[in-house]
């Protein structure tokens, strides 16, 4: 006894063969076994509840010598189909149209697969005349009727039924194209859009190479076009940070451009080729630079330089060789330059130009220096100094630098020590030291007021101001 349906038994016909379970192919047990779950069946349990399967993929208790190819009949057929030149879902129909044959009493010839509409009612008698058996007429020979690929039938019924079949493959097929070619549309137009329909050429043959449209933007991105277009994504996901959308990607570049145009930078750094790129902005998605960190580095690093006096940029020159030609603009856009080394440099060099333009200067002038030394900018910049700090306290140390440190030199034996420029930028910045260098500073004024009181006028002069912020 075998299971038909839920707690339903039939008995398996003797004529049919089961394909021993061990033979099976994986595919089939793995259909067994989600048929049998829900019987709570395994694989095994389900085909011996079934009656087996045969080479055609029937149950043992849905079989019908009647009605049913046998395995010789399906070997036959299948074979014939093959020698025919046909493959997959035509084979397929070939079993269907013999069955088709089959149940309206047609025979199948097991030597050669081909249906025979009079292979049981026609004998032969002993003098080789065709004869018919009770109820049947012998018939000349079989109509061929031959489908659009090219499969050759005898029987009416199964050309009838195959070419029906063919008709509504390819409706079928005509249909999926058909949508293909709509999706393909979409997305085209989607890309059109943003200036990229060209991308989506590397991809028209796919709509008759059978690929879903699901799949369409994923084979997309596998083109070079579009890989070249897009470059920075897979540097991104490199660097560990996510990939963007196309439309992320674009609004990036917009960004970007518009920045740059608003800076009046030259339009070689943010024009785009015809392809819709720029290489200097795939660098900024790339390093993730967000529109407002690209604004910064050119108020920073461009405006702040460019737009200020001339002294600044030769300071920047001269702390750092490493900004080439004084190219100030290329080097705060390249993303490998962090932003806090950049507002550092600057800084120091407004310091620097700043001290130059008072005329106060520690460095080498053979080096062509100008201003207090790039160490001593940056100094001076830890502590809060900025570029208008810089140019009121410059401008206060050099007032009174010059008489300060003649009247250090001249009382040096009095043990006062020398009061350099760097003695004044401690008081009138407030450095550490501060309070020693201011009475070092009153001091020599005390004493100068002392040997040549109402003479030298020292008292109301400048080297009697005050420290930076009362100056």
């Amino acid at each position: 006894m075998a299971l038909l349906g839920i707690g339903q038994y039939k008995t398996v016909d003797p004529s049919f063969t089961p394909v021993p379970f061990e033979q099976l192919s994986q595919a089939t047990k793995d259909v067994l076994a989600a048929n049998g779950k829900q019987f709570g069946l395994d694989a095994r349990g389900y085909y011996d509840a079934r009656g087996g399967v045969n080479r055609s993929g029937v149950y043992g208790d849905s079989w019908n010598a009647s009605e049913r190819l046998t395995d010789e009949e399906f070997a036959a057929v299948e074979k014939a189909a093959i020698a025919r030149g046909l493959s997959g879902a035509q084979i397929g129909a070939a079993i269907n149209a013999a069955t088709a044959a089959k149940k309206s009493g047609k025979t199948i010839n097991v030597s050669t697969g081909a249906i025979e509409g009079t292979s049981t009612a026609a004998s032969s008698s002993g003098d080789g005349t065709v004869t018919s058996r009770p109820g049947f007429q012998a018939t000349a020979e079989p109509t061929v009727y031959t489908a659009e690929d090219g499969t050759k039938f005898t029987d009416q019924a199964a050309f009838a039924a195959y070419a029906t079949m063919l008709q509504n493959q390819k409706a079928n097929q005509g249909k999926v194209y058909e949508e293909r070619r709509s999706a393909f549309q979409l997305l085209r137009d989607e890309f059109n859009r943003y200036g990229l329909g060209e991308l989506v050429g590397d991809v028209e043959a796919l709509i008759k190479g059978g690929l879903p449209p699901a799949e369409f933007a994923i084979e997309l991105r596998k083109t070079p076009t579009y890989q070249k277009r897009f470059q920075a994504n897979p540097q991104r996901i490199n660097a560990g940070l996510r990939a963007l959308s196309e439309a992320e990607y674009i609004s990036l570049e917009d960004q970007y451009q518009n920045i740059m145009r608003q800076y009046g930078l030259p339009a070689a750094y943010y024009e785009k080729n015809q392809f819709g790129k720029q290489a200097n902005l795939d660098k900024f998605i790339a390093s993730d630079i967000s529109p407002v960190e690209l604004e910064d580095r050119l108020q920073t690093g461009y405006k702040r330089v460019q737009d200020s006096n001339p002294e600044v940029l030769q300071a920047l020159r001269a702390y750092y060789p490493d900004i080439s030609n004084g190219d100030i603009l290329a080097y705060v856009l390249d993303p490998k330059q962090a932003m806090a080394d950049i507002n550092r440099k600057v800084t120091a060099a407004e310091i620097g130009g700043e001290a130059a333009r008072a005329g106060l200067s520690k460095a080498v002038p053979s080096q062509g220096i100008t201003g207090v030394g790039v160490t001593d900018a940056e100094y001076l910049a830890r502590y809060g100094v900025t570029k208008e700090s810089a140019r009121q306290g410059f401008q206060t140390i050099s007032s009174f630098l010059p008489r300060a440190t003649q009247l250090g030199e001249f009382y040096a034996k009095q043990d006062m020590g020398p009061y350099t420029q760097t003695t004044a930028e401690q008081e009138v910045f407030g450095l550490p030291n501060a309070a020693e260098a201011e009475r070092k500073r009153r001091r020599l004024t005390e004493t100068e007021q002392a040997q040549f009181a109402g003479s030298s006028g020292v008292t109301g002069g400048a080297l009697g101001r005050e420290r930076a912020g009362q100056f």
